[in-house]
């Protein structure tokens, strides 16, 4: 009798654990990285090379993470996601690594602070505007200013370039991001 009394009592920890708000977030964060690594060799694989500038899939799971997460949860998801994909595949290549290290963790702090003020698609919709205008401040102060490589990158072209992604991350993301704030229920 006392081992199933035990036995009932871990499992009750065990559930407590698991459904515990941290909890939440550390496997949401571990996964929504997965998902960064994951996604944009999906998108080469299937659309070629060239994808990953035309759909930007390495955003959509920081962006899922700032809105279901937040700034830090989003910014992890960010950096390991794009360390660990260049580790794996060498994409984006090391000249392109801390220029897209600096963009994603742009929209993944700017996305988290405005979507405590306001809703999703509101500050979705503010951080890809505001998000592009602060990525190509630091894009003219590490260019420009301090006359580093700029390898290439254009902020202009790349908003012309990732317009069929801005329209799929406007689309899905913050659906997305309200399922899954719905089916691991933060708030309890």
């Amino acid at each position: 009798m006392m081992e199933k009394v035990k036995t009932v009592k871990k499992q009750n920890i065990l559930a407590q654990n698991l459904s515990s708000r941290k909890t939440k977030y550390i496997v949401g964060t571990v996964l929504l990285s997965g998902i960064g690594i994951a996604l944009p060799r999906i998108f080469h694989v299937l659309a070629g090379a060239s994808s990953g500038a035309t759909f930007l899939p390495m955003h959509i799971a920081v962006l899922i993470a700032a809105l279901v997460f937040g700034a830090l949860s989003s910014s992890v998801v960010a950096v390991s996601s794009v360390i660990a994909s260049f580790l794996l595949t060498q994409m984006p290549n090391l000249a392109r690594l801390p220029y897209m290290l600096i963009e994603l963790i742009i929209y993944a702090v700017m996305l988290s602070v405005l979507n405590k003020k306001f809703n999703s698609y509101v500050s979705f919709l503010v951080t890809i505007v505001l998000g592009r205008i602060l990525y190509g401040a630091v894009l003219f102060l590490v260019v420009d200013i301090l006359s580093l490589p700029s390898y290439g990158i254009s902020l202009i072209e790349s908003v012309k370039i990732g317009l069929p992604g801005i329209a799929l991350q406007l689309i899905c993301v913050p659906f997305i991001a309200k399922q899954i704030k719905k089916g691991i229920q933060l708030d309890d």
